[in-house]
């Protein structure tokens, strides 16, 4: 099918030129799934089969069709020369101290993948570690992670490759800069513990795979191994299998060297603790925090007594001391207390508890002592978001990054006894951020919940209506959307776009409770919460229909897949990105994917199955509908949400747009054949991705090109 895409507007608004597409054919297959006495089409159900010849030539074909109309947009030039200009500035992770060396990440501007560097004491030289951009040609080898020995002796690293989620480990030593013959498979999602002789290390691996491609087989749980370094990884030591279906186990030695703190779980909204000692190490954990009635996350420990973070009688989330030798939960101590703001997350540094609050999704630090107590706030420099506070139970050290949507991040050294800081890095962006505000605002959602909105415009904006503006959402697995920079929205907002971030439910930003609301039956809560968002912004006059786009990624992707099914009118463009579209069969994946199901529920559940099919993306177009233009992007090796999600929809969004006689808008799908899930993306590859989603909006939303980075 050609689509002719054209637009009558009034002679002072920009007028966006025809966009010709010719679909490729895509072909459809009569298969139907019996659900609870009903019988559902799967019509793409072919596209499951990943590695089928036809599939990969649909792919070529889409993109064929895809990339030239992005190339032949005028706005695309100027676009991506201004992204790659502000890209060029230093970039720096947060540090991490062990042995009395500092490790941590950095990149020049516009290198393909970040460095690992080394500081041999404070205020030493940094000296490169492991710098991946040699890892391959075209820079889509990753460092996938890396944790030091406890004496800074040596790193283990994880390599990523192409995007995937799996992992491959090597151990570098840190004096001479080499790779020692370690090399560990059949991992991903997991880090390592090392034991505090620096002899090896835990980590949580698949059980062996079929192939010769060293991937597991992540259709089953993982166990916990042991490691010694030097030896090869068929030598290494199961520690833990749990014998459970769906439970993860995942291990951390304690600071003391005595006990490894097992931390299993399945889902999002429960978890629990076990302990292994390790002067006796047996293979039965003893239980620390296991009813499997709430969150637990491990802190640190004095001894028997460990302090842990956990939701169980406190949405909000609080801090409480269980001694391991009488672990009822009726001798809990609790340390930190429930508190109206939700506890994001904490960390026991310097026997202190360092808590990390948000309210109404901004940052918010208070440091206690190991008994509870007081001691003072953490002052930060503006609204935003905050991350780090790691360090050691007997050293006051720390370090924190801050950013907000106009701040770049700034990278800072905190004293937990004085409570003093100093900058350590600050990231020098070459664009006039003063000249944009963020605002926070309140939408009321369809049962009357208030909905928080933060707003980011120039200073001078016109609330007339005509304001192309960008509404980001994600709305699940207890993330919280909180004020961060993004040089891609700083983009957007010199090309004279409002960006609007919502918190929904189904986050976190306002504890447990507020994930709990946007999860299983109550998904459409989430949906609700974003057409309200959509909705505020053009009654209070920032934008209108036809000038606002819609974007998110992951379960992101499932949002504007599903607002955009049930409100087509409300929207002027879309970018639904690696989203979960075929909601009847994501479980289907991995043991990953279905771990899920506590945010969404399966079709193996009636109820669960009915609300799901009620909006899932991919089972709710309708054939002859005019739907929004839409830019669906994917990874050809996304292994966590496997793009048949995005590929299916697609065929199916096309199709459904193929009954619309009067119908003008453009369906694409961008198929990145390097790239997986979004982790370990080259910047080359980030900064044409974005380039074409900003002049997909550009055109769409009919962008004045010469108005655009006027005044930078």
């Amino acid at each position: 099918m050609t689509v002719a895409v054209a637009c009558s507007r009034p002679p002072e608004e920009p007028v966006r030129a025809p966009m010709a597409i010719a679909y490729p054919a895509t072909r459809s297959v009569d298969h139907q799934d019996p659900y609870f006495g009903e019988r559902v089409a799967d019509p793409y159900r072919w596209m499951e089969e990943l590695a089928a010849p036809e599939l990969a030539a649909w792919v070529r074909a889409q993109n064929a069709v895809a990339e030239p109309a992005l190339a032949a947009i005028p706005a695309r030039a100027r676009i991506l020369r201004r992204l790659t200009a502000l890209w060029q500035h230093e970039r720096f992770g947060v540090p991490v101290a062990e042995g009395g060396r500092y490790f941590i990440t950095r990149n020049d501007g516009l290198q393909a993948q970040d460095v690992l560097y080394v500081f041999d004491a404070w205020g030493a030289a940094p000296r490169v570690l492991i710098d991946p951009n040699g890892f391959s040609t075209d820079g889509t080898v990753a460092l996938g992670g890396f944790v030091p020995s406890p004496d800074g002796a040596r790193v283990a690293y994880s390599v990523q490759d192409g995007g995937s989620d799996w992992r491959t480990w090597r151990v570098r030593d840190v004096d001479s800069g080499r790779d020692l013959a370690d090399e560990l498979a059949y991992t991903k999602f997991t880090g390592v513990s090392w034991s505090r002789d620096g002899a090896g290390f835990y980590y949580s691996r698949y059980p062996v795979g079929p192939g010769p491609d060293y991937r597991g087989d992540d259709q089953q749980p993982v166990a916990i191994w042991y490691h010694r370094v030097g030896k090869p990884q068929s030598d290494d030591r199961r520690v833990l299998d749990l014998g459970h279906p769906t439970r993860t186990p995942y291990g951390t030695v304690s600071e003391d060297g005595a006990y490894l703190v097992v931390s299993v779980f399945d889902g999002y909204d429960r978890s629990a603790l076990q302990v292994m000692r390790l002067d006796r190490l047996s293979p039965k954990p003893e239980p620390l925090a296991d009813r499997w009635d709430a969150l637990y996350s491990y802190l640190g420990n004095q001894g028997p007594i460990f302090f842990v973070h956990t939701t169980e009688g406190a949405p909000n989330g609080r801090v409480v001391a269980i001694d391991l030798r009488d672990p009822a939960p009726a001798r809990w101590r609790e340390v930190v207390p429930e508190t109206k703001d939700a506890l994001e997350s904490a960390s026991y540094v310097g026997g202190r508890i360092v808590a990390q609050y948000l309210r109404d999704a901004r940052a918010r630090v208070v440091v206690h002592g190991g008994d509870g107590a007081l001691q003072r706030e953490v002052e930060l420099p503006g609204l935003g978001s905050v991350s780090g506070f790691a360090g050691h139970a007997d050293r006051d050290e720390t370090f924190f990054a801050f950013q907000g949507f106009t701040q770049p991040p700034t990278i800072l050294r905190y004293d937990v006894a004085t409570g003093s800081s100093e900058v350590f890095r600050r990231a020098a962006v070459a664009a006039e951020l003063d000249r944009f505000v963020t605002e926070q605002v309140f939408a009321t959602s369809k049962d009357g919940t208030r909905v928080p909105l933060f707003i980011v415009h120039r200073r001078d904006l016109a609330r007339d209506g005509r304001n192309p503006t960008l509404l980001y959402g994600y709305g699940g697995f207890a993330v919280s959307e909180t004020p961060a920079f993004s040089v891609a929205r700083a983009v957007w907002l010199e090309m004279g776009g409002v960006l609007a971030i919502a918190n929904l439910r189904g986050g976190g930003e306002y504890g447990e409770a507020w994930h709990q609301a946007g999860t299983k039956l109550r998904k459409q809560n989430v949906f609700d919460d974003f057409i309200a968002a959509a909705e505020h912004l053009v009654a209070a006059g920032y934008t209108s229909a036809d000038r606002l786009a819609i974007q998110g990624g992951s379960n992101g992707g499932l949002l504007v897949g599903a607002v955009l099914n049930q409100r087509p009118e409300l929207f002027g463009a879309a970018l639904p990105a690696v989203g979960v579209m075929d909601m009847l069969r994501y479980q289907t994946a991995s043991a990953n994917a279905r771990q899920w199901s506590s945010d969404f529920g399966t079709a193996e559940v009636e109820a669960e199955y009915r609300a799901l099919r009620a909006y899932s993306p991919y089972h709710n177009l309708r054939a002859g509908t005019c739907y929004p233009p839409t830019l669906i992007t994917t990874g050809e090796r996304d292994d966590r949400v496997v793009p048949w999600h995005s590929f299916k929809y697609a065929a199916a969004l096309q199709a459904a747009q193929q009954g619309a006689s009067t119908c003008d808008s453009p369906v694409l799908i961008r198929v990145e054949t390097r790239a997986g899930h979004g982790a370990g993306k080259p910047t080359w590859m980030r900064i044409e991705e974005i380039a074409d989603q900003w002049a997909f909006l550009a055109w769409a939303l009919r962008m004045d090109p010469a108005r655009m980075f006027a005044a930078t």
